[in-house]
């Protein structure tokens, strides 16, 4: 085998393993508040970049330029002058439009910014897998503490697509404190180095002849990293569990977790996600649990940001509540929460839509939690927003002809766009 060939499959090895976060593991000993939007979790974040003394790892899909935003820019800085190894991970997508910014506040101060996929360059569309995206939002501060969940790096009231507003979307995160937060660590790690490894690796196999020592360094840091994410046990509550979707060896995992949860309902099922267009096992177990009895309620957006994914959720609003499934719609502001609770323990909130997007596509990220006190209070907030809804109670018409051409076309759609992104098979 020839010295290029050998470094060139070394290298691959090395991108397998550095992108790989951890299986679920159900760990109690933690500590997990519940955050309601920005103006919850970035002031927590801003304490905890204040406070880190060794690392920080973030990963976001939007990384905004409007003054909240720009806090949290100004303290990550902060942090890498004063020795702090801080690492920053944004989607090219997502942040195209501030791009600029963040390098021009972040790189002169030593933070080591990357860029999942970037779109700099109208060639980029052409490369494969450009569909997938980064849409976790994580941060890990020194294995002390962790951020999880769906709210982007930009203010409550400020919408990409329509500006500013006086109310603030509904949004949630969790603030980790335990055994729990060196997977949230070793996931932001593992999507930063996977976009580092994308962008330099082109210029190391340029030196592949001359040494082999960026492969060799890559394969050492692989050794570190799965040296540091070995999860300790304890049975202590909170017991939680980190867990993500992945285009490696965890594609369905939040799924299969939602299922799971579902099918093992007894009373209750609540879920609020804004993109809502389950495949056909995620909708039978969602019709399965309201023939036996389960109350499932499903909260939707009402104010709509993208219209075809409104028209793609309300293909199936006929088919969930023929079975007794009841729906609502979120209309004070727009919703952007992806969070579920079923019965009076097991509960979820990440970064995950119930789409093909985020179930079969993009990078995503939840926290699921097994606990009585933690249920009860994403509970109290529930009930909060469906009170707050519009019920969908119109006369079921989705089993006339423009019922059925509404759902083909949405299925057409869908299947179109994930054999564009090289998924096979039916969803």
């Amino acid at each position: 085998m020839s010295r290029g060939r050998e470094l060139l499959l070394m290298g691959r090895r090395a991108m397998r393993e550095l992108t790989r976060v951890p299986r679920p593991q159900t760990v109690g000993g933690n500590r997990i508040e519940l955050l309601e939007g920005g103006d919850a979790l970035f002031p927590q974040m801003l304490q905890a970049f204040a406070e880190a003394e060794r690392e920080i790892w973030l990963a976001t899909y939007i990384f905004h330029d409007d003054p909240s935003a720009l806090a949290l820019m100004q303290a990550l800085a902060d942090a890498a002058r004063r020795g702090v190894a801080v690492h920053v991970v944004v989607d090219g997508f997502g942040s195209k439009a501030t791009l600029a910014r963040l390098r021009e506040q972040l790189l002169p101060a030593g933070v080591m910014l990357e860029v999942f996929r970037p779109l700099e360059r109208w060639w980029a569309w052409l490369q494969p897998g450009q569909l997938r995206r980064l849409h976790q939002k994580l941060c890990a501060c020194d294995d002390r503490v962790g951020f999880v969940g769906g709210i982007n790096l930009i203010d409550d009231r400020l919408d990409l697509n329509h500006g500013w507003g006086d109310a603030p979307r509904l949004d949630f995160a969790v603030a980790l404190h335990g055994p729990l937060v060196p997977s949230v660590l070793a996931a932001a790690r593992a999507v930063w180095a996977r976009a580092h490894l994308a962008s330099s690796w082109r210029e190391e196999m340029r030196t592949v002849a001359r040494s082999a020592q960026p492969v060799r360094r890559t394969l050492a840091w692989m050794h570190d990293l799965r040296a540091r994410t070995a999860l300790p046990t304890h049975d202590e509550p909170v017991r939680a569990s980190f867990v993500v979707r992945d285009n490696l060896r965890q594609r369905r995992a939040i799924e299969r977790s939602y299922v799971n949860a579902i099918r093992g309902a007894t009373a209750q099922v609540d879920i609020a996600v804004p993109y809502f267009y389950p495949g056909r096992t995620f909708r039978r177990a969602l019709r399965q649990a309201a023939r036996r009895g389960v109350q499932v309620r499903l909260l939707l957006q009402g104010k709509i940001d993208y219209r075809i994914a409104a028209l793609a959720a309300r293909a199936v609003y006929d088919e969930l509540r023929g079975h007794g499934v009841r729906i609502y719609e979120y209309t004070p502001a727009f919703l952007h929460a992806k969070v579920a609770r079923v019965d009076g323990r097991w509960a979820t909130v990440g970064s995950s839509n119930i789409d093909p997007l985020s179930l079969l596509l993009n990078l995503e990220a939840n926290v699921i939690v097994d606990d009585p006190g933690f249920n009860r209070a994403l509970g109290e907030r529930l009930d909060v927003a469906f009170a707050a809804s519009r019920e969908v109670d119109e006369p079921l018409r989705g089993q006339g002809w423009r019922g059925w051409i509404g759902r083909a076309l949405v299925a057409w759609a869908s299947a179109l766009y994930l054999r564009l992104a090289g998924i096979g098979g039916r969803y």
